[in-house]
């Protein structure tokens, strides 16, 4: 038989088993994991490691590069090769999938079904559509619809995710989110306390509230009163058995006085902060449409660690913006020198379509753009590698997360986020206590305290 472009559907054949593979940020490794979680209740089972799933979900990011013609390689090569009775069923999800939507399905046949961030609650449905051999899309957006539909949390692991607010009403002019995952919406709180608790009864010791601006939560507590994010981290380190809260991702325009006074009152709250910046030029920041400065930001700061002195500090930069001068991208390396991140994050601009700075003139040359991320990245490793050699000599507890690649030895995270290993008498989910030995840049060795 020849290969097939076609969906991979058998009338009345249910996948067996599937695999959920999520690209881009920790939302998206969040939603995979609610999409498997809705699939495990479908009676399907995940496909062990090295074999072929009857049903592959692709969850898709739009910040990556050319992300949707990466996506088409991928669904290239899910079938290439393959009669249509071995090719999986397969699913594009997330934010390419609400961007491109029924172009996915022209474009590739082999596709059964699309669906968008705000609606995969309705994959199961979309399954039992493509059995029947119908093709479907659903890119709706309802707000907070979906985390009702949802089945009970089963997570296993130490450390959890768990999403309390979705999309973005910021409009920077290089960013497809507020497109793709539309306008501002937070969770309701009795929801959120219920998902934490059911998370630490399967194992969770550490949860990550997620949001793509994660601070600006907002919501009434039980007793009916507006409370912040730093209400709900208050309300969230009274459950006993969660032993660390962390958050990502933060705007610096949403920080309140009171999230700042919970990084200080909070014994829970990890003293680390990822607060993105993306550039050191006032100029450019006002053509992002950031609505910050980079003295406002600075400030923020200064209060942080004001408040908790040994915050580890984090940020996400963007080199080559349209217009970018070699003045204002020194003025991104000052400020880098002059926060020194204990880890940061930084990508060459690319234009994302339909946004507005995918049009603006003076695009960036590619080489212009190589060689400034190369000198940033460098200035951030320069500070990396300092954070974690400033903590050789002390004492950390640490999250015992996963076994490391020699006999006896195991991986966690320290309270400021470094991979720490050790080796010695451990099991995953454990709080111990090591001692700082030696620090490289993306990893520090510790010794285990009797």
């Amino acid at each position: 038989m020849k290969p097939t472009t076609e969906p991979r559907i058998a009338p009345n054949e249910r996948p067996k088993t599937y695999r959920v593979k999520s690209f881009g940020c920790q939302m998206n490794v969040y939603d995979g994991e609610r999409m498997g979680e809705m699939l495990d209740e479908q009676g399907m089972s995940a496909a062990p490691e090295g074999e072929d799933a009857d049903l592959v979900v692709l969850n898709t990011c739009h910040i990556r590069e050319k992300a949707a013609e990466k996506i088409y390689s991928d669904i290239g090569r899910l079938t290439k090769g393959k009669t249509q009775e071995k090719a999986p069923m397969i699913a594009v999800a997330g934010c390419v999938a609400q961007a491109e939507g029924e172009e996915i399905m022209t474009r590739a046949p082999a596709v059964s079904m699309v669906v968008g961030p705000q609606a995969y609650h309705r994959l199961p449905d979309m399954v039992d559509n493509a059995v029947k051999g119908k093709r479907s899309t659903d890119t709706d957006m309802p707000a907070i619809a979906k985390f009702g539909a949802l089945p009970t949390r089963k997570r296993r692991a130490p450390s959890a995710f768990l999403t309390v607010q979705e999309g973005c009403d910021k409009f920077c002019t290089y960013c497809v989110v507020p497109y793709t995952r539309g306008a501002e919406i937070s969770r309701p709180f009795t929801g959120l306390i219920e998902e934490a608790k059911r998370l630490i009864d399967s194992g969770a010791r550490e949860i990550t509230l997620l949001g793509q601006n994660v601070n600006a939560w907002s919501h009434e507590d039980d007793k009916g009163r507006a409370i912040g994010l730093d209400g709900l981290i208050r309300e969230l380190a009274k459950i006993p058995d969660l032993q660390r809260i962390r958050y990502t991702t933060s705007h610096p325009n949403d920080f309140t006085p009171g999230l700042i006074a919970a990084h200080a009152e909070v014994d829970k709250l990890m003293p680390y902060l990822h607060l993105p910046v993306q550039s050191g030029s006032d100029r450019v920041l006002k053509a992002m449409n950031r609505q910050h400065t980079a003295q406002g930001y600075l400030k923020l700061l200064e209060k942080m660690r004001e408040a908790r002195p040994d915050m580890a500090l984090s940020g996400d930069f963007i080199v080559g913006f349209p217009g970018e001068t070699d003045a204002e991208f020194e003025e991104t390396l000052s400020l880098v020198d002059e926060v020194r991140y204990a880890q940061a994050y930084s990508f060459k601009y690319s234009p994302r379509p339909g946004t507005p700075a995918a049009t603006m003139d003076n695009q960036i040359a590619r080489e212009v753009m190589d060689e400034r991320l190369q000198r940033l990245q460098a200035s951030i490793n320069r500070d990396q590698l300092a954070f974690n050699a400033n903590t050789v000599g002390t004492t950390c507890s640490l999250l015992v997360e996963r076994k490391g690649k020699l006999e006896g030895q195991w991986l966690g995270k320290s309270p400021w986020l470094q991979s720490i290993w050790f080796e010695g008498d451990a099991q995953i989910g454990d709080m111990v206590e090591v001692d700082v030995i030696e620090a490289g840049a993306n990893s520090v060795q510790g010794v285990l305290r009797k």
